[in-house]
Protein backbone atom coordinates (compact mmCIF):
# COMPACT_ATOMS: atom_id res chain seq x y z
CA UNK A 1 0.00 0.00 0.00
CA UNK A 2 1.35 3.39 -1.00
CA UNK A 3 1.25 6.25 1.50
CA UNK A 4 1.59 9.97 0.77
CA UNK A 5 3.82 11.80 3.22
CA UNK A 6 2.19 14.86 4.87
CA UNK A 7 4.78 17.41 3.76
CA UNK A 8 5.15 21.01 4.94
CA UNK A 9 3.81 22.21 1.55
CA UNK A 10 0.70 20.04 1.92
CA UNK A 11 0.12 21.33 5.45
CA UNK A 12 0.37 24.99 4.37
CA UNK A 13 -1.95 24.42 1.40
CA UNK A 14 -4.55 22.73 3.59
CA UNK A 15 -4.31 25.48 6.19
CA UNK A 16 -4.82 28.22 3.59
CA UNK A 17 -7.89 26.47 2.13
CA UNK A 18 -9.40 26.06 5.58
CA UNK A 19 -8.70 29.66 6.58
CA UNK A 20 -9.98 30.98 3.26
CA UNK A 21 -13.20 29.03 3.65
CA UNK A 22 -13.79 30.46 7.10
CA UNK A 23 -13.30 33.99 5.80
CA UNK A 24 -15.74 33.68 2.89
CA UNK A 25 -18.63 36.15 3.44
CA UNK A 26 -21.33 33.58 2.70
CA UNK A 27 -19.99 31.27 5.38
CA UNK A 28 -20.42 33.80 8.18
CA UNK A 29 -23.98 34.35 9.47
CA UNK A 30 -25.38 37.72 8.37
CA UNK A 31 -26.27 40.13 11.14
CA UNK A 32 -29.86 41.29 10.81
CA UNK A 33 -30.35 45.05 10.40
CA UNK A 34 -32.20 46.60 13.32
CA UNK A 35 -35.30 48.33 12.01
CA UNK A 36 -36.36 51.64 13.51
CA UNK A 37 -39.97 52.65 14.14
CA UNK A 38 -41.17 55.99 15.47
CA UNK A 39 -44.64 56.76 16.79
CA UNK A 40 -46.59 59.92 15.93
CA UNK A 41 -50.05 61.37 16.43
CA UNK A 42 -52.21 63.55 14.15
CA UNK A 43 -52.74 67.15 15.25
CA UNK A 44 -56.25 67.17 13.77
CA UNK A 45 -57.26 64.09 15.75
CA UNK A 46 -55.83 65.34 19.05
CA UNK A 47 -58.03 68.42 18.48
CA UNK A 48 -55.09 70.80 17.89
CA UNK A 49 -55.22 71.37 14.13
CA UNK A 50 -52.38 73.76 13.20
CA UNK A 51 -52.13 74.88 16.83
CA UNK A 52 -48.71 75.29 18.44
CA UNK A 53 -50.09 73.56 21.54
CA UNK A 54 -50.25 70.33 19.53
CA UNK A 55 -46.53 69.91 20.10
CA UNK A 56 -46.66 70.06 23.90
CA UNK A 57 -49.70 67.76 23.87
CA UNK A 58 -47.80 65.33 21.63
CA UNK A 59 -44.96 65.35 24.17
CA UNK A 60 -47.41 64.77 27.04
CA UNK A 61 -48.95 61.85 25.14
CA UNK A 62 -45.49 60.31 24.82
CA UNK A 63 -45.18 60.23 21.03
CA UNK A 64 -42.02 60.90 19.03
CA UNK A 65 -43.62 63.23 16.53
CA UNK A 66 -46.73 64.75 15.00
CA UNK A 67 -48.43 64.92 11.62
CA UNK A 68 -49.41 68.56 11.07
CA UNK A 69 -52.45 69.42 8.96
CA UNK A 70 -52.36 72.00 6.16
CA UNK A 71 -55.69 73.46 7.33
CA UNK A 72 -59.21 73.57 5.96
CA UNK A 73 -59.98 73.68 2.25
CA UNK A 74 -63.71 74.14 1.66
CA UNK A 75 -64.25 76.07 -1.58
CA UNK A 76 -61.04 78.13 -1.22
CA UNK A 77 -58.38 78.20 -3.91
CA UNK A 78 -55.93 76.67 -1.47
CA UNK A 79 -55.61 75.54 2.15
CA UNK A 80 -56.38 77.88 5.04
CA UNK A 81 -52.85 77.37 6.36
CA UNK A 82 -51.28 79.28 9.23
CA UNK A 83 -47.99 77.72 8.16
CA UNK A 84 -47.87 80.02 5.14
CA UNK A 85 -46.69 82.65 7.65
CA UNK A 86 -42.88 82.34 8.09
CA UNK A 87 -43.08 83.49 11.73
CA UNK A 88 -45.63 80.83 12.66
CA UNK A 89 -43.66 78.17 10.81
CA UNK A 90 -40.59 79.10 12.80
CA UNK A 91 -42.54 78.90 16.06
CA UNK A 92 -43.48 75.30 15.19
CA UNK A 93 -39.90 74.43 14.30
CA UNK A 94 -38.48 76.03 17.43
CA UNK A 95 -41.02 74.33 19.70
CA UNK A 96 -40.44 70.95 18.09
CA UNK A 97 -36.69 71.32 18.63
CA UNK A 98 -37.21 72.42 22.23
CA UNK A 99 -39.35 69.34 22.95
CA UNK A 100 -37.18 66.97 20.90
CA UNK A 101 -40.07 66.12 18.59
CA UNK A 102 -40.25 65.68 14.83
CA UNK A 103 -42.88 66.81 12.37
CA UNK A 104 -43.13 63.53 10.48
CA UNK A 105 -45.49 64.67 7.75
CA UNK A 106 -47.90 67.34 6.55
CA UNK A 107 -51.49 66.34 5.80
CA UNK A 108 -53.82 67.62 3.08
CA UNK A 109 -56.92 66.28 4.83
CA UNK A 110 -59.06 68.88 3.06
CA UNK A 111 -59.21 66.36 0.22
CA UNK A 112 -61.14 63.88 2.37
CA UNK A 113 -64.30 65.80 1.47
CA UNK A 114 -63.17 67.78 -1.59
CA UNK A 115 -62.51 66.39 -5.06
CA UNK A 116 -58.87 66.01 -6.03
CA UNK A 117 -60.09 64.91 -9.48
CA UNK A 118 -62.04 68.07 -10.31
CA UNK A 119 -60.79 71.01 -8.21
CA UNK A 120 -59.34 73.52 -10.74
CA UNK A 121 -56.57 74.82 -8.44
CA UNK A 122 -55.23 71.44 -7.27
CA UNK A 123 -51.70 72.31 -8.45
CA UNK A 124 -51.62 75.44 -6.31
CA UNK A 125 -52.90 73.48 -3.31
CA UNK A 126 -50.26 70.77 -3.67
CA UNK A 127 -47.52 73.30 -4.41
CA UNK A 128 -48.40 75.25 -1.26
CA UNK A 129 -48.02 72.03 0.71
CA UNK A 130 -44.71 71.20 -0.96
CA UNK A 131 -43.38 74.72 -0.34
CA UNK A 132 -44.29 74.32 3.35
CA UNK A 133 -42.60 70.92 3.43
CA UNK A 134 -39.38 72.39 2.07
CA UNK A 135 -39.50 75.31 4.51
CA UNK A 136 -40.00 72.91 7.46
CA UNK A 137 -37.73 70.10 6.21
CA UNK A 138 -40.60 67.59 6.07
CA UNK A 139 -40.19 64.78 3.54
CA UNK A 140 -43.69 63.23 3.38
CA UNK A 141 -47.16 64.65 2.75
CA UNK A 142 -50.46 62.84 3.11
CA UNK A 143 -53.01 63.16 0.28
CA UNK A 144 -56.26 61.23 0.77
CA UNK A 145 -58.34 60.77 -2.38
CA UNK A 146 -61.36 60.83 -0.09
CA UNK A 147 -65.02 60.11 -0.71
CA UNK A 148 -65.23 62.06 -3.97
CA UNK A 149 -62.08 60.39 -5.27
CA UNK A 150 -63.16 56.84 -4.37
CA UNK A 151 -61.89 54.81 -7.35
CA UNK A 152 -64.02 51.78 -6.41
CA UNK A 153 -67.30 53.72 -6.43
CA UNK A 154 -66.23 56.21 -9.12
CA UNK A 155 -63.93 54.34 -11.55
CA UNK A 156 -64.68 56.92 -14.26
CA UNK A 157 -62.47 59.38 -12.32
CA UNK A 158 -59.38 57.20 -12.74
CA UNK A 159 -57.97 58.89 -15.90
CA UNK A 160 -58.25 62.36 -14.36
CA UNK A 161 -56.76 61.26 -11.03
CA UNK A 162 -53.88 59.42 -12.71
CA UNK A 163 -53.12 62.43 -14.92
CA UNK A 164 -53.13 64.76 -11.94
CA UNK A 165 -50.98 62.45 -9.84
CA UNK A 166 -48.46 62.30 -12.68
CA UNK A 167 -48.22 66.09 -12.41
CA UNK A 168 -47.96 65.87 -8.61
CA UNK A 169 -45.20 63.26 -9.00
CA UNK A 170 -43.13 65.66 -11.10
CA UNK A 171 -43.70 68.46 -8.58
CA UNK A 172 -42.64 66.20 -5.72
CA UNK A 173 -39.60 64.93 -7.60
CA UNK A 174 -38.42 68.48 -8.25
CA UNK A 175 -38.69 69.25 -4.54
CA UNK A 176 -37.20 65.94 -3.37
CA UNK A 177 -40.27 64.94 -1.35
CA UNK A 178 -42.87 62.15 -1.37
CA UNK A 179 -46.65 62.49 -1.64
CA UNK A 180 -48.40 59.58 0.08
CA UNK A 181 -51.89 58.84 -1.23
CA UNK A 182 -54.70 56.92 0.45
CA UNK A 183 -57.17 55.17 -1.86
CA UNK A 184 -60.18 52.85 -1.59
CA UNK A 185 -58.45 50.21 -3.74
CA UNK A 186 -57.00 46.95 -2.47
CA UNK A 187 -53.23 46.50 -2.50
CA UNK A 188 -53.15 44.87 -5.93
CA UNK A 189 -55.18 47.78 -7.30
CA UNK A 190 -52.83 50.28 -5.67
CA UNK A 191 -49.81 48.59 -7.23
CA UNK A 192 -51.45 48.99 -10.65
CA UNK A 193 -52.36 52.61 -9.90
CA UNK A 194 -48.78 53.45 -8.90
CA UNK A 195 -47.51 51.81 -12.10
CA UNK A 196 -49.82 54.04 -14.12
CA UNK A 197 -48.63 57.14 -12.27
CA UNK A 198 -45.01 56.09 -12.80
CA UNK A 199 -43.30 58.16 -10.10
CA UNK A 200 -41.31 57.02 -7.07
CA UNK A 201 -42.35 60.31 -5.48
CA UNK A 202 -45.99 59.22 -5.28
CA UNK A 203 -46.39 56.30 -2.87
CA UNK A 204 -49.05 54.76 -0.64
CA UNK A 205 -49.77 56.17 2.81
CA UNK A 206 -51.16 52.90 4.17
CA UNK A 207 -54.10 52.93 6.59
CA UNK A 208 -54.75 49.77 8.62
CA UNK A 209 -58.48 50.49 8.89
CA UNK A 210 -59.09 50.25 5.12
CA UNK A 211 -58.34 46.52 4.66
CA UNK A 212 -59.78 45.72 8.09
CA UNK A 213 -63.13 47.35 7.27
CA UNK A 214 -63.22 45.61 3.88
CA UNK A 215 -62.43 42.20 5.39
CA UNK A 216 -59.10 41.87 3.60
CA UNK A 217 -55.94 40.30 5.06
CA UNK A 218 -53.99 43.28 6.41
CA UNK A 219 -50.63 41.50 6.42
CA UNK A 220 -51.05 40.16 2.90
CA UNK A 221 -51.96 43.66 1.70
CA UNK A 222 -48.72 45.01 3.18
CA UNK A 223 -46.71 42.26 1.47
CA UNK A 224 -48.43 42.85 -1.87
CA UNK A 225 -47.52 46.54 -1.77
CA UNK A 226 -43.97 45.90 -0.61
CA UNK A 227 -41.68 48.17 1.37
CA UNK A 228 -40.75 50.56 -1.45
CA UNK A 229 -44.35 51.58 -2.20
CA UNK A 230 -45.31 52.53 1.39
CA UNK A 231 -44.07 55.91 2.66
CA UNK A 232 -45.85 56.02 6.04
CA UNK A 233 -48.57 54.15 7.91
CA UNK A 234 -51.66 55.29 9.77
CA UNK A 235 -51.27 52.57 12.35
CA UNK A 236 -54.79 52.45 13.80
CA UNK A 237 -58.28 51.13 13.17
CA UNK A 238 -61.71 52.77 13.39
CA UNK A 239 -62.75 54.21 16.72
CA UNK A 240 -64.27 51.84 19.26
CA UNK A 241 -61.50 50.32 21.36
CA UNK A 242 -57.83 51.00 22.01
CA UNK A 243 -55.29 49.15 19.88
CA UNK A 244 -54.38 46.77 22.68
CA UNK A 245 -58.04 45.66 22.91
CA UNK A 246 -58.64 45.35 19.17
CA UNK A 247 -59.32 41.67 18.38
CA UNK A 248 -59.13 42.10 14.59
CA UNK A 249 -55.68 43.69 14.63
CA UNK A 250 -52.72 41.54 15.69
CA UNK A 251 -49.96 44.12 16.14
CA UNK A 252 -47.23 41.58 16.89
CA UNK A 253 -47.96 39.87 13.60
CA UNK A 254 -47.93 43.25 11.85
CA UNK A 255 -44.49 43.92 13.31
CA UNK A 256 -43.27 40.54 12.04
CA UNK A 257 -44.67 41.29 8.57
CA UNK A 258 -43.00 44.70 8.40
CA UNK A 259 -39.73 43.16 9.60
CA UNK A 260 -39.89 40.48 6.89
CA UNK A 261 -40.52 43.23 4.33
CA UNK A 262 -37.65 45.30 5.69
CA UNK A 263 -39.94 48.32 6.14
CA UNK A 264 -39.18 50.91 8.81
CA UNK A 265 -40.44 54.41 9.46
CA UNK A 266 -43.27 56.37 11.07
CA UNK A 267 -46.36 54.70 12.53
CA UNK A 268 -48.93 57.47 12.89
CA UNK A 269 -51.89 57.10 15.26
CA UNK A 270 -55.06 58.47 13.70
CA UNK A 271 -57.96 56.91 15.61
CA UNK A 272 -58.64 53.80 17.79
CA UNK A 273 -60.29 55.93 20.47
CA UNK A 274 -62.40 54.42 23.24
CA UNK A 275 -66.03 54.80 22.12
CA UNK A 276 -67.08 55.46 25.71
CA UNK A 277 -64.67 58.39 26.12
CA UNK A 278 -63.77 59.60 22.60
CA UNK A 279 -62.74 63.16 23.49
CA UNK A 280 -60.29 62.22 26.22
CA UNK A 281 -57.26 62.91 24.05
CA UNK A 282 -54.47 62.19 26.54
CA UNK A 283 -56.07 58.96 27.71
CA UNK A 284 -56.84 57.57 24.24
CA UNK A 285 -53.70 58.61 22.40
CA UNK A 286 -51.50 58.04 25.42
CA UNK A 287 -52.71 54.44 25.73
CA UNK A 288 -52.27 53.76 22.01
CA UNK A 289 -48.82 55.38 21.93
CA UNK A 290 -47.63 53.37 24.93
CA UNK A 291 -48.93 50.15 23.36
CA UNK A 292 -47.25 50.76 20.00
CA UNK A 293 -43.98 51.64 21.71
CA UNK A 294 -44.16 48.41 23.73
CA UNK A 295 -44.39 46.47 20.46
CA UNK A 296 -42.21 48.40 18.02
CA UNK A 297 -39.61 50.00 20.30
CA UNK A 298 -38.96 47.10 22.65
CA UNK A 299 -35.25 46.43 22.96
Amino acid sequence: MTTHPFTRRTFLKSSLLLTGGLLLPNVLPAKAKKLTYKIAVVDLMILKRQKLGALQLTKDIGADGVEVDMGGLGQRETFDSQLANPEIRQQFLDKAKELNLQICSLAMTGFYAQSFATRPTYQRMVQDCIDTMKAMNVKVAFLPLGTQGDLVKNPELRPAIVERLKVVGKMAQKAGVVIGIETALDAKGEVELLREIGSKHVQIYFNFSNPLKAGRDLNQELKTLGSKRICQIHCTDDDGVWLQNNTRLDMNRVKQTLAEMGWEGWLVIERSRDANDPRNVKKNFGANTAYLKSIFQAS
